[in-house]
Protein backbone atom coordinates (compact mmCIF):
# COMPACT_ATOMS: atom_id res chain seq x y z
CA UNK A 1 0.00 0.00 0.00
CA UNK A 2 1.64 3.69 -0.60
CA UNK A 3 0.63 6.62 1.85
CA UNK A 4 -1.18 9.61 0.30
CA UNK A 5 0.59 12.88 1.24
CA UNK A 6 -1.78 15.62 1.62
CA UNK A 7 -0.28 18.70 1.44
CA UNK A 8 -1.45 21.89 3.56
CA UNK A 9 -2.82 24.62 1.51
CA UNK A 10 -1.14 28.07 1.87
CA UNK A 11 -3.51 30.51 3.73
CA UNK A 12 -3.39 33.58 2.58
CA UNK A 13 -6.27 34.61 5.58
CA UNK A 14 -7.74 33.07 8.39
CA UNK A 15 -9.89 34.20 11.31
CA UNK A 16 -11.96 32.48 14.52
CA UNK A 17 -15.85 33.61 14.71
CA UNK A 18 -15.25 36.29 17.90
CA UNK A 19 -17.35 36.84 20.80
CA UNK A 20 -16.66 40.00 22.16
CA UNK A 21 -13.63 40.75 19.32
CA UNK A 22 -12.18 37.79 21.52
CA UNK A 23 -11.40 34.38 19.23
CA UNK A 24 -12.74 32.02 21.91
CA UNK A 25 -15.20 30.01 19.63
CA UNK A 26 -14.16 26.62 17.40
CA UNK A 27 -15.04 28.10 14.23
CA UNK A 28 -12.83 28.52 11.88
CA UNK A 29 -12.12 30.51 8.26
CA UNK A 30 -9.49 30.02 5.91
CA UNK A 31 -8.77 31.01 2.71
CA UNK A 32 -6.47 30.13 0.30
CA UNK A 33 -5.60 31.08 -3.47
CA UNK A 34 -8.32 29.26 -4.93
CA UNK A 35 -10.60 27.87 -2.03
CA UNK A 36 -12.44 28.99 0.81
CA UNK A 37 -12.25 26.70 4.31
CA UNK A 38 -15.02 26.60 6.57
CA UNK A 39 -14.49 24.35 9.99
CA UNK A 40 -15.92 24.07 13.23
CA UNK A 41 -16.15 21.93 16.30
CA UNK A 42 -13.26 20.82 18.52
CA UNK A 43 -13.56 16.99 19.33
CA UNK A 44 -16.02 15.97 16.21
CA UNK A 45 -15.39 18.62 13.51
CA UNK A 46 -16.94 19.49 9.89
CA UNK A 47 -15.51 21.16 7.30
CA UNK A 48 -16.70 22.69 3.79
CA UNK A 49 -15.35 24.15 0.96
CA UNK A 50 -15.43 26.63 -1.43
CA UNK A 51 -13.81 27.25 -4.83
CA UNK A 52 -13.13 31.24 -5.28
CA UNK A 53 -14.17 31.11 -8.96
CA UNK A 54 -18.02 29.94 -8.01
CA UNK A 55 -18.80 32.55 -5.98
CA UNK A 56 -20.87 35.11 -7.04
CA UNK A 57 -21.63 37.72 -4.50
CA UNK A 58 -19.90 39.30 -1.42
CA UNK A 59 -21.80 41.24 1.09
CA UNK A 60 -20.84 43.12 4.13
CA UNK A 61 -22.93 43.78 7.42
CA UNK A 62 -22.17 45.56 10.64
CA UNK A 63 -24.63 45.79 13.30
CA UNK A 64 -24.40 48.07 16.30
CA UNK A 65 -22.97 45.24 18.66
CA UNK A 66 -20.77 44.13 16.14
CA UNK A 67 -19.61 48.06 15.28
CA UNK A 68 -18.60 48.50 19.30
CA UNK A 69 -16.97 45.14 19.35
CA UNK A 70 -14.78 45.33 15.95
CA UNK A 71 -16.12 42.65 13.63
CA UNK A 72 -18.41 42.05 11.19
CA UNK A 73 -19.88 39.57 8.71
CA UNK A 74 -19.04 38.93 5.43
CA UNK A 75 -21.66 36.59 3.41
CA UNK A 76 -20.54 34.81 0.67
CA UNK A 77 -23.00 33.02 -2.53
CA UNK A 78 -22.13 30.60 -4.85
CA UNK A 79 -23.13 28.01 -7.30
CA UNK A 80 -21.61 25.40 -5.22
CA UNK A 81 -24.02 23.21 -4.00
CA UNK A 82 -22.96 22.04 -0.80
CA UNK A 83 -22.45 25.37 0.50
CA UNK A 84 -24.48 27.27 -1.80
CA UNK A 85 -24.06 30.46 1.00
CA UNK A 86 -21.67 30.79 3.67
CA UNK A 87 -21.97 33.70 6.33
CA UNK A 88 -18.24 34.23 8.00
CA UNK A 89 -19.80 35.84 11.47
CA UNK A 90 -17.77 38.13 13.62
CA UNK A 91 -14.57 38.26 11.96
CA UNK A 92 -12.04 41.57 12.26
CA UNK A 93 -12.08 44.09 9.30
CA UNK A 94 -14.66 42.56 7.49
CA UNK A 95 -14.61 45.24 4.58
CA UNK A 96 -10.80 44.55 4.20
CA UNK A 97 -11.88 40.81 4.07
CA UNK A 98 -14.48 41.58 1.33
CA UNK A 99 -12.12 43.63 -0.74
CA UNK A 100 -9.00 40.62 -0.46
CA UNK A 101 -11.41 37.73 -1.28
CA UNK A 102 -13.19 39.82 -4.23
CA UNK A 103 -9.55 40.28 -5.62
CA UNK A 104 -8.53 36.53 -5.18
CA UNK A 105 -12.16 35.39 -6.98
CA UNK A 106 -11.65 37.83 -10.08
CA UNK A 107 -8.38 35.88 -9.72
CA UNK A 108 -9.74 32.29 -9.57
CA UNK A 109 -12.36 33.07 -12.45
CA UNK A 110 -9.79 34.34 -14.38
CA UNK A 111 -7.23 31.49 -14.39
CA UNK A 112 -9.89 28.99 -14.24
CA UNK A 113 -11.10 31.04 -17.03
CA UNK A 114 -14.91 30.99 -15.86
CA UNK A 115 -17.21 33.58 -17.04
CA UNK A 116 -20.69 34.62 -16.15
CA UNK A 117 -23.14 36.81 -17.10
CA UNK A 118 -25.90 38.38 -15.57
CA UNK A 119 -28.26 37.77 -18.00
CA UNK A 120 -27.75 34.08 -16.95
CA UNK A 121 -29.66 34.43 -13.46
CA UNK A 122 -31.73 32.54 -11.38
CA UNK A 123 -33.90 30.56 -14.61
CA UNK A 124 -30.92 29.64 -16.43
CA UNK A 125 -29.49 29.07 -20.29
CA UNK A 126 -33.78 30.04 -21.50
CA UNK A 127 -33.22 33.51 -19.82
CA UNK A 128 -36.52 33.84 -19.06
CA UNK A 129 -37.96 30.49 -18.77
CA UNK A 130 -40.02 28.27 -20.83
CA UNK A 131 -40.83 30.14 -23.96
CA UNK A 132 -38.36 32.73 -23.02
CA UNK A 133 -36.94 33.44 -26.42
CA UNK A 134 -33.13 33.81 -25.82
CA UNK A 135 -31.75 30.59 -25.54
CA UNK A 136 -27.80 29.55 -25.09
CA UNK A 137 -27.75 26.19 -26.90
CA UNK A 138 -23.85 25.88 -27.22
CA UNK A 139 -23.63 27.46 -22.96
CA UNK A 140 -21.19 30.04 -24.43
CA UNK A 141 -23.07 32.72 -22.22
CA UNK A 142 -24.23 34.31 -26.17
CA UNK A 143 -27.92 33.76 -26.68
CA UNK A 144 -27.86 31.82 -29.60
CA UNK A 145 -29.77 34.67 -31.54
CA UNK A 146 -26.84 37.62 -31.04
CA UNK A 147 -24.04 35.43 -32.11
CA UNK A 148 -23.26 35.80 -36.08
CA UNK A 149 -23.05 32.96 -38.57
Amino acid sequence: MSKVKHTKPNYIWKDRKRILGLPITFIRYRMSEDRLFFETGFFNTRGEEILLYRIRDISVSISFWQRLTGVGTVTVSATDKSAPSLAMRNIKRPRDVKEMLHAQVEKAKIAYRVRYTEMMGELGPGMGGPGGGMVDLDGDGIPDMLEQE
